[in-house]
């Protein structure tokens, strides 16, 4: 009897121990820093620069979806023009995620940093001050000539000294923070100098895997380190919606004669319903920036879905009963 209570007191020094030891090293590596390249990016002011920034944000590469607050969401919906001063909650198993102030404000949004350092972010997904950010923006593949539009437009949105909150991450944040979120951007791939719009299937990949990012909505992950666990762009199942509490299977966008969504589809039926907007207002796809692309970017984009590979993946309805 003694040797067994010997052996419980001593598990148990061992447990406290490792947690002490765990905490530790969570508390220490929550503010790591990662070396990446400063890409050779400076923002333009001529017209045609700008007008392309200006879509990609508000478009494709739908910024405003994310870089508002949540209570402008329905204007922004609506099409109306919404602030790029961020503060839009994104609630997650790791805690409550801000997105961040875009605006030219130089103490709360980007007016106080270099084009390089904005253009490391997106590319690395290594921010400023050398801390990986969370893995929700796409585009580490942009071309050099849309990265340069983009951070161009951005250049000329006015400041807004508007707050951002701090990421609230909980326990289980912590831990992803410390051992799991690290630079994105791969270091050793080539990026395109600059990709001529047009309605190939070529340009539908670069819009859908590097700019619209459909893989990120339309492929399962698992949200507490962001890792792709899904066939790509087969669906997944039980995505939160914006709205906390709501969840969505989003659809299969495989050819798959089965389970496929858009199998039985025309190109007009697939421009129209991206004109139509949201059927659910809580829903995760960014219909309002969608809608702004152009009828060549989505002729592009179905081009590229239809020359998938087919995928048997049922998804089931888009918004499952609760």
């Amino acid at each position: 009897m003694r040797t067994f209570k010997k052996i419980l007191i001593w598990s148990g020094l061992i447990l406290l121990f490792l947690t002490m030891l765990l905490s530790a090293t969570v508390a220490l590596r929550q503010d790591l820093r990662y070396e990446a390249p400063f890409p050779d990016i400076h923002a333009r002011m001529d017209s045609a620069t700008i007008a392309r920034g200006a879509y990609l944000v508000h478009g494709p590469a739908h910024c405003t979806g994310c870089h508002t607050d949540n209570a402008h969401e329905a204007a922004h919906l609506r099409g109306e023009p919404v602030p790029l001063h961020g503060g839009f909650a994104f609630h997650l198993p790791v805690g409550t995620l801000y997105s961040k102030n875009i605006t030219g404000d130089k103490e709360h949004g980007i007016g106080s940093l270099t084009d390089a350092q904005i253009a490391r972010s997106l590319r690395y997904g290594v921010g400023h001050d050398g801390r990986a950010i969370f893995d929700f923006m796409p585009f580490y593949m942009l071309s050099d000539s849309d990265l340069t539009a983009i951070i161009s437009y951005l250049r000329t949105v006015p400041a807004d000294p508007t707050p951002v909150p701090d990421h609230d991450l909980n326990m289980l944040g912590a831990v992803v923070k410390a051992f799991l979120v690290k630079p994105m951007g791969p270091l050793d791939k080539p990026r395109p100098s600059q990709m001529k719009p047009d309605t190939t299937a070529a340009y539908g990949d670069y819009l859908v895997n590097s700019v619209a990012n459909c893989r990120g909505c339309h492929t399962a992950r698992d949200l507490t380190n962001g890792a792709f666990i899904g066939p790509d762009l087969a669906g997944w199942k039980g995505m939160a919606g914006h709205t906390p509490g709501t969840f969505f299977n989003t659809p299969n966008l495989t050819p798959d004669p089965e389970t496929g969504h858009l199998y039985n589809w025309t190109f007009d039926t697939f421009r129209n319903r991206f004109r139509a907007g949201p059927t659910f207002p809580d829903s995760p796809m960014p219909w309002a920036s969608f809608a702004r692309m152009s009828d060549d970017d989505l002729k592009a984009i179905w081009n590229y879905l239809r020359d998938l590979k087919p995928v048997y993946h049922e998804t089931g309805p888009m918004k499952p009963r609760s």
